[in-house]
């Protein structure tokens, strides 16, 4: 009677890595950081919290690369916590910072433009594609934006637009880099 040996998921294929742990705990702060921001009241601990996340959104990638660890899951897992963390804090903070609102409709705009593209590149190519360089640090400047809203409650108008301005441009400009490369990965004959 022949033995059928079971295997474990092997490369891409894996979910239990250190990074996708680290993308799960992400996900498991958003609720902490709201409830800090909006019900305690406790803005240091928010942003220390939010601090955290940041930290742990820049190592999971890197342990990823490193150590080999590199998922398919995580490849969509890590994103999907960035943005969930981001859209909630940006709508937590909107109504004592107006200009929030356009940081959300550009992050709104980009990530459904990036969605739609990306569906296509994973139908086209049967996988996701990592996150680019640009896209990491649209997120960390946004996450930057919010942290100095989150801890100087008085910033100055015209401060708090610049830093806006200059986060929604950088955001534009990932959105179109990956735009272009989602439609060069589109454009290639299939082999």
């Amino acid at each position: 009677m022949a033995q059928t040996e079971s295997k474990a998921p092997q490369g891409e294929d894996r979910v239990l890595t250190i990074p996708n742990a680290m993308s799960l705990f992400r996900l498991l702060l958003i609720p902490v950081i709201v409830w800090l921001y909006k019900i305690r009241h406790q803005y240091k601990s928010a942003a220390a919290v939010l601090l955290l996340s940041g930290v742990t959104d820049i190592l999971d990638g890197w342990v990823a690369r490193r150590f080999n660890m590199v998922s398919n899951i995580g490849k969509i897992l890590d994103p999907v916590a960035d943005k969930l963390t981001q859209g909630v804090l940006l709508f937590s903070i909107m109504s004592e910072h107006s200009g929030m609102l356009l940081l959300a409709l550009v992050l709104i705009a980009k990530e459904t433009l990036m969605i739609v593209t990306g569906l296509k590149v994973v139908k086209k190519t049967g996988k996701p594609y990592s996150a680019k360089w640009h896209g990491k640090a649209a997120t960390c400047l946004l996450d930057f934006t919010v942290i100095i809203h989150v801890l100087w409650r008085t910033i100055p108008g015209w401060l708090s637009y610049i830093l806006i301005g200059v986060c929604a441009g950088f955001m534009i400009y990932s959105l179109v880099q990956y735009c272009l490369q989602n439609q060069k990965i589109c454009a290639q004959p299939k082999t």
